[in-house]
């Protein structure tokens, strides 16, 4: 009963276009005030509680470090080192983009951010140099998922103070994924090139790739920083946060100078915008995950899951499927906060390594920032080209099928998230 209240309320009121933080916390304290066994008293402190985690105090500070990134050069400058290493290779620009993705994608922890900062210089180019918009629109709407992927990443953080796994296994685990769907796209690209008639860009000198990396080394430097210092054991995954906003600052302002002092204020404001609605959702969704744990409904789902006797990979084949339906009508975030609490336990009882279960998850949240209604690539992408809704979406839905087999792999090849992990900590 507690289980049928607590989901239909939730469910009722999102249908009804409530605010998916507003519906959490609500349908929490409905199920608390009907049938649960909690006080408001103690509901109001494990809100306090549970928003003073320590590991939430990381995503101001790389909310700040992605919005000094976007804001700046520092992807065009991405760009150009992208275009100068590949793009003299068939279907080279298109090539360069995943890779200005990826590049970016490290110093971001956004995918649309990803897309905006990437997709406004390289496909503006692509059309110049006669590639169809469409093609270059759905080749970028794709890569820009690797920025929830490819760590740091905000998604990463919020399914580890969500399940309590460490922050900087995550990260580990997003390394080779994210590697290896860079990969897969660069070679549909590739392949997709050679039924195309494309101009080829000529092969850049030794002297310029390396002046355009030179160029962009104080961006990617963020990533070595933050990496380096969290398995290095120099700070934390929280410090390292800090550390990179810190950092972005320095490179914004005094190294590239593409953000005057006068402008920073406005930046923070931005940054501080989206922590606010981040932390809004998230304190409400912790409040959410504390019913389901006092009214022991994941552990209830749990041993009716053992008692049926469901397979490790049939219960993985329904989180993928629940989760990419999910996809198509909510962002990340909050998928992550409601469904993580429910599959977490169940995948413990399973043998399922939480690690895996969370590269998962992320993975499935790629996916839906590509698919309509709600894909956050697909506005974005649209806002960008001046393209409709319905046209962006066309031209990205043919690169789905790469990251539909790309879940697979994730999905039932476990060592291809572990292995770093593995390799660093055990």
């Amino acid at each position: 009963m507690n289980t049928i209240i607590l989901f239909t309320t939730l469910f009722v009121l999102m249908a009804l276009g409530m605010p998916v933080a507003i519906s959490l916390g609500l349908s929490s304290l409905l199920t608390i005030l009907l049938v649960g066994q909690d006080s408001l008293a103690s509901m109001t402190i494990k809100i306090f509680e549970t928003s003073e985690h320590y590991t939430l105090m990381s995503i101001p500070f790389f909310v700040l470090a992605g919005a000094l990134m976007s804001t700046g050069g520092v992807a065009k400058r991405m760009v150009n080192f992208a275009i100068a290493a590949v793009g003299h290779l068939r279907g080279g620009l298109a090539i360069a983009g995943v890779l200005a993705c990826t590049l970016f994608a490290a110093v971001s922890g956004s995918s649309p951010a990803t897309v905006v900062a990437v997709g406004s210089i390289v496909i503006a180019g692509m059309v110049r140099s006669g590639y169809p918009k469409e093609f270059g629109a759905g080749v970028i709407c794709n890569a820009g998922t690797l920025g929830i992927l490819i760590p740091p990443s905000i998604v990463m953080v919020v399914y580890a103070a969500v399940t309590e796994v460490s922050v900087g296994r995550m990260f580990m685990a997003g390394v080779v994924p994210g590697l290896l769907l860079a990969f897969m796209l660069a070679f549909a690209v590739w392949w997709r090139a050679g039924k195309l008639t494309l101009t080829k860009t000529e092969r850049a000198g030794a002297a310029e790739v390396w002046k355009t990396f030179r160029e962009s080394v104080w961006g990617l430097m963020l990533l070595v920083i933050i990496m380096g210092g969290i398995y290095g054991g120099i700070f934390t995954p929280t410090e390292a946060a800090a550390v990179s906003a810190v950092y972005a600052v320095f490179v914004a302002v005094v190294v590239y100078r593409d953000i005057s002092v006068k402008k920073l204020p406005e930046v923070f404001l931005e940054a501080g915008k989206t922590t606010v609605m981040l932390m809004f959702i998230i304190a409400n969704a912790l409040l959410f995950a504390h019913v389901l744990t006092t009214e022991r409904i994941p552990q209830t789902i749990a041993e009716h899951i053992l008692a049926a006797g469901m397979q490790p990979w049939m219960f993985l084949l329904v989180v993928n499927i629940i989760l990419l339906v999910a996809g198509n009508f909510m962002e990340p975030t909050g998928i992550i906060l409601i469904l993580a609490p429910i599959f977490f336990p169940i995948a413990t009882q399973l043998g399922i390594d939480p690690i895996h279960l969370g590269i998962i998850m992320v993975v499935n949240m790629e996916i839906g920032m590509i698919t309509p209604p709600v894909g956050l690539n697909l506005f974005v992408t649209s806002g960008i080209t001046g393209m409709s809704l319905v046209q962006v979406t066309r031209a990205a839905l043919p690169w789905l099928s790469i990251l539909l087999l790309f879940l697979l792999l994730v999905t039932y090849i476990p060592q291809i998230s572990l292995l770093l992990p593995q390799l660093m900590f055990d």
